[in-house]
Formats: C-alpha cells, structure tokens, sequence
C-alpha cells in the first residue's frame, strides 16, 4: 500500500504506533488487537473496525455501502464519530449510501442524491434529508410522474 503511493516502508516499532494512534484517534479499544480478525466481533465492532482501516488506509475517497445497516443507535455513533474524525482535516470524500436518514444528521453531507429506479432523480443540500424524512418519497414519484 505505501510503496503504490510512492511512501517509503515503516518499523514494525512505526507501524505499531500508527496504529495504536488510529486505534486512539477512532476509539477503537486496545484490546480488539489480541482477538482474530473479524472472529466474534459484533456488527458495530466490525464497523469499528472499518473506520479505524479508514484512518489507517486514508484513501481519497470512501465508500460507505449501508453502513449503517443493522446497527443499533450506539454502535451508530461510533461509526459516525470515527467517519467524522477520519474525514476531519483531511482531503478524503465519503459517499453514504444508505436507506435511512439517521446517519445523515450524525455525518453532515454536503451534497445530497436521491436514486429513484436505479437513477439519479433528485439532488441538493442536507435539507434534503429534512424533506424526505417530513414527507417520504411520494412528492419525488409526484413529480416523476408529472414530468
């Protein structure tokens, strides 16, 4: 990964601080580094674990596929919070794609799309989310139909 992007190798001493600084930096607990990878951890955990490869990998742009699918409200925050604290500062983009609106008000996006048949229908700001959740999708297949 960091010979691809021209960066010289690290220590097992550097790699081993790094991660222990991402692990820090993501609140991901110490002790996860004892256990196998992804062997017994739970949904939230293994989406823990997503945004500490996050920090780790700082790739320039992230795509989160329904992350928040079958998470429960805390393990949510904590996905939120580390995709907050990754993307903070740094130049990476975060596509969300998701069904439900709650992460959405815990990430902040920018921009808004909605897809409607496998197509891109609507498109704006984060108010977007506030009309969807106020008045579902009806209007966006009223206005498909009249146009």
């Amino acid at each position: 990964h960091r010979e691809a992007r021209g960066e010289e190798e690290v220590s097992l001493k550097e790699f081993r601080k790094t991660v222990e600084a991402a692990m820090e930096l993501t609140d991901v607990p110490r002790a996860f580094v004892q256990r196998y990878l992804n062997d017994g951890f739970s949904g939230g955990e293994k989406k823990r674990l997503e945004t500490l490869q996050l920090a780790l990998q700082k790739p320039s742009m992230a795509v989160l596929d329904e992350t928040d699918s079958g998470l429960d409200i805390d393990a949510l925050n904590v996905v939120a919070n580390g995709v907050n604290t990754v993307a903070k500062g740094s130049d990476m983009g975060v596509l969300i794609i998701t069904h439900y609106q709650r992460i959405l008000h815990m990430v902040q996006p920018q921009r808004v799309s909605i897809l409607f048949d496998g197509k891109i229908v609507k498109e704006g700001g984060p108010e977007l989310v506030t009309q969807l959740e106020a008045e579902g999708y009806g209007w966006i297949r009223d206005e498909l139909a009249a146009a």
